[in-house]
């Protein structure tokens, strides 16, 4: 798993849920090459990394917020999520923003709960 880019922990506990912070695509602390579609498989990459820490998998999130820098990525993202969220899909919102941190295409932050 990569270090955070910022000062803030990748998760969080309280009362059972797990509050992971966004994942953007980047490894090793630089943002991956190739636009969105190379974004979010590093995303899900980083997204498993922080599951398998946590002892959590896919089917355990409840909760995701997908922030975009171009909604023209929607689709694509969407293709990405569900194949990623192919059993239990958590509830989610989508958004377009102006900018994410180090110009990358998306972001996305989960909520969790233990079994």
């Amino acid at each position: 798993m990569s270090k955070p880019i910022a000062p803030y922990s990748p998760f969080r506990e309280a009362d059972g849920l797990i509050f992971f912070s966004g994942q953007i695509g980047h490894a090793d602390g630089s943002l991956v090459e190739g636009g969105i579609q190379a974004e979010l498989e590093q995303v899900f990459v980083n997204i498993s990394a922080l599951l398998s820490e946590t002892n959590l998998t896919p089917n355990d999130i409840v909760k995701a917020t997908v922030l975009l820098a171009d909604i023209a990525d929607y689709e694509t993202m969407n293709e990405a999520y569900g194949s990623f969220f192919s059993d239990v899909k958590p509830a989610r919102s989508a958004y377009a923003v102006g900018a994410l941190p180090r110009a990358a295409r998306v972001e996305i932050e989960l909520i969790g709960q233990r079994p």
